[in-house]
C-alpha cells in the first residue's frame, strides 16, 4: 500500500511542479509533458500521507524541467555543475574596474553586454567565453585570474508558481471589501509582462520597463499584478488602484529571468525609489546577484520574495534566502501550509496562496496555487506602510508586521509559518477580491 501511494504522489507531483516551473516564452517551447493533476487530488493526498512522502518528488521534478527546457534551447541555454539553467557562454561581472575587463579581454573573454545599474552606481559586464572553452572553465579562469573580482554564470531565475489551469474560476458575491489603499502607495514588481489590457487594470498607473519598453504579457506577471493592484466591479487586489513599477524580466524568450535582467530591474525600482519590491522568482544562489540584493537592502528597500514550491526538503531557492529579503510561503483556505512550499529559517511570513483567483489574460479569471501568489500579498502590506526607501522605517514596517501576524506554527518565528499569517483578511476565508475558485 505504501509504495502505491507513494507512486501517486510522485505522478501528481510531477504535474504540479510542471505547472510551477515553465517560462512565459513568444514562441512556446518544445518541453516534453509530463503528466498532469488536479491541484486539489495533490493537496489531499499529501495532506493524508506526509510522513510517508519521499520529500524529493517535488525537487527532482524540477530538475527534470531544468533539463527539458535545456535541451529545447540547446543554443542559448546550458546547466552550471549543479544542473541549473544558465545562459551558454555567459560569465556576469560585478562592476568590474576598467582595468579588469582589458585583463579579461587579453585572456580571450569578448565584451558582449553592459548593463548600467544607475540606481545602484554600479554595472554588470557580460563577457563571453573563449571559443572552445567550456562555461564552467571559462568561470574558473576568471576568478583565478581576477580573484578580487565578482563573477558567477548568468544564471535563469524561473516564476515560482503558475496560474493552475485545471481549476475554473467563476464570480460571487463579495462578502467585504479590502480597506482602501493609503493615497500614494506604490509598489514594485519583477516578473514576466502585463496584459495591461484587462479590465482589473483599466486605469491604473503601471510603470513598465524591460524588453526595450515593448509589451509581452504573460500569465504570471498578469496574474500577480493582479493581486497587487488590480480592481473592478467585483475583484479588488491587495492594494487596489495603487502606482505599480512592473520591471519585465522575461520579455518572451528562452533566456529571460536571467541574472542580467533581474539586477536590471533591481536598479530601475532604487532608481524610481520604489519602496518595496515583490520577487516572485526562484533559483539557485548567485554572487552577482546577491550582491545586488545586498546593495538594495542596505539602501532601504524592501524586497519580498516567494520561497518557492519544490517542496519541504529542498535546499533554499533564491532571492528569498538571500540576508533580509523578506521570504514568504504560502497557505490554503483552511490556513495549511502548501504541501509543495519551501520551508526554513528564510520564511518571514505566511500567506493566502491558494483557493483563491486572479486575472487571466485577457480577460476573465483563473485558479492560483503557489507561493507567487503569496508574496505579493505581503508586498502589499508593508508598501502601504512605507512611503518611500529608508533602512529604519522599512525594520519597523516588517516589526508591526511581525507582530499582527497570526501564529500558526510553533510559538513564535518557525521555518514553516515564519512569523505567521498576514493578509488572511485578503484570503479565501472572504474571497479574495470578491472571487473564488470552484
Amino acid at each position: 500500500m505504501r509504495r502505491m501511494t507513494l507512486a501517486l504522489v510522485s505522478s501528481l507531483a510531477v504535474g504540479l511542479a510542471h505547472a510551477q516551473l515553465g517560462l512565459p516564452v513568444r514562441v512556446p517551447l518544445t518541453v516534453p509533458q509530463l503528466p498532469q493533476a488536479p491541484i486539489a487530488t495533490l493537496d489531499r493526498t499529501l495532506q493524508g500521507v506526509d510522513s510517508q512522502v519521499d520529500a524529493n518528488v517535488l525537487q527532482d521534478t524540477r530538475s527534470l524541467q531544468v533539463r527539458a527546457l535545456i535541451r529545447a534551447n540547446r543554443a542559448t541555454l546550458e546547466a552550471d555543475p549543479n544542473g541549473a539553467a544558465i545562459v551558454r557562454n555567459e560569465i556576469v561581472a560585478f562592476s568590474p574596474s576598467d582595468a579588469d575587463v582589458a585583463l579579461a579581454q587579453n585572456a580571450g573573454f569578448s565584451v558582449i553586454g553592459i548593463r548600467n545599474l544607475d540606481g545602484l552606481d554600479a554595472r554588470i559586464v557580460i563577457l563571453q567565453a573563449p571559443q572552445g572553452l567550456s562555461t564552467a572553465r571559462a568561470l574558473v579562469r576568471l576568478r583565478t585570474l581576477l580573484p578580487a573580482g565578482q563573477f558567477d554564470f548568468n544564471h535563469l531565475y524561473s516564476q515560482s508558481a503558475a496560474p493552475d489551469a485545471a481549476g475554473a474560476a467563476a464570480p460571487v458575491d463579495s462578502a467585504a471589501s479590502p480597506a482602501p489603499t493609503p493615497a500614494g502607495t506604490r509598489v514594485g514588481l519583477i516578473d514576466g509582462g502585463i496584459d495591461g489590457a484587462h479590465p482589473v487594470f483599466h486605469d491604473l498607473l503601471i510603470h513598465r520597463h524591460g524588453c526595450a519598453e515593448v509589451a509581452v504579457p504573460s500569465a504570471h506577471g498578469t496574474a500577480v499584478a493582479s493581486l497587487m493592484v488590480g480592481r473592478s466591479a467585483d475583484f479588488r487586489g491587495a492594494a487596489p488602484g495603487a502606482e505599480l513599477y512592473a520591471g519585465d524580466v522575461y520579455c518572451g524568450v528562452p533566456t529571460g529571468g536571467a541574472v542580467d535582467a533581474v539586477s536590471e530591474a533591481l536598479a530601475w525600482l532604487v532608481h524610481e525609489r520604489v519602496p518595496v519590491i515583490n520577487v516572485s522568482l526562484v533559483g539557485p544562489p548567485n554572487v552577482i546577484l546577491e550582491s545586488v540584493v545586498r546593495v538594495v537592502i542596505a539602501r532601504g528597500f524592501i524586497i519580498v520574495a516567494a520561497v518557492g514550491n519544490d517542496g519541504p526538503a529542498a535546499p533554499p531557492l533564491y532571492p528569498a534566502s538571500y540576508p533580509g529579503v523578506i521570504g514568504v510561503t504560502a497557505v490554503d483556505a483552511h490556513r495549511h501550509v502548501l504541501v509543495e512550499a519551501a520551508r526554513g529559517p528564510q520564511v518571514r511570513f505566511a500567506a493566502p496562496g491558494a483557493d483563491m483567483v486572479a486575472a487571466k489574460s485577457p480577460q476573465g479569471f483563473e485558479a492560483v496555487r503557489g507561493t507567487s501568489f503569496a508574496a505579493p500579498l505581503v508586498a502589499c502590506l508593508l508598501a502601504a506602510e512605507l512611503r518611500a526607501p529608508d533602512k529604519v522605517a522599512a525594520a519597523q514596517a516588517v516589526n508591526d508586521l511581525a507582530a499582527r501576524a497570526v501564529d500558526l506554527g510553533a510559538r513564535g518565528l518557525d521555518p514553516v509559518y515564519g512569523y505567521g499569517l498576514v493578509a488572511g483578511d485578503l484570503g479565501p476565508d472572504i474571497r479574495l477580491a470578491g472571487l473564488r475558485a470552484r
